[in-house]
């Protein structure tokens, strides 16, 4: 987790909004919105805060997003350019990307 002014970046998935929220202190920095269909999660966006940015927090979103998806035992059909470039750069995930 990358620290931000002292704070310490967690993601969550907030089920009921449909997202992975990035939250450093209180606050909501950034979001990678999804729709689960069976096993397959897609992503078609994801977002950090301007002013947030250039501090890696959307690699941290993204990694740990990636993370929730391998042990819920899910595949990802990452439509959003950003997920699809991580996953490209981390060999590690390429296993999750859905036929």
């Amino acid at each position: 987790m990358a620290p931000m002014g002292g704070q310490e970046a967690t993601v969550r998935d907030a089920r009921e909004r449909n997202r992975y929220e990035l939250v450093v202190g209180n606050r909501v920095l950034g979001f990678a919105d999804y729709s689960l269909d069976g096993g397959v999660i897609t992503v078609p966006h994801v977002e950090v805060e301007p002013a947030a940015r250039g501090a890696s927090l959307g690699s941290v979103l993204v990694r740990q997003m990636l993370d929730d998806v391998r042990n819920r035992g899910l595949s990802i059909r990452p439509l959003c350019p950003f997920v699809r470039v991580y996953i490209r750069g981390h060999d590690e995930y390429a296993d999750l990307v859905a036929a």
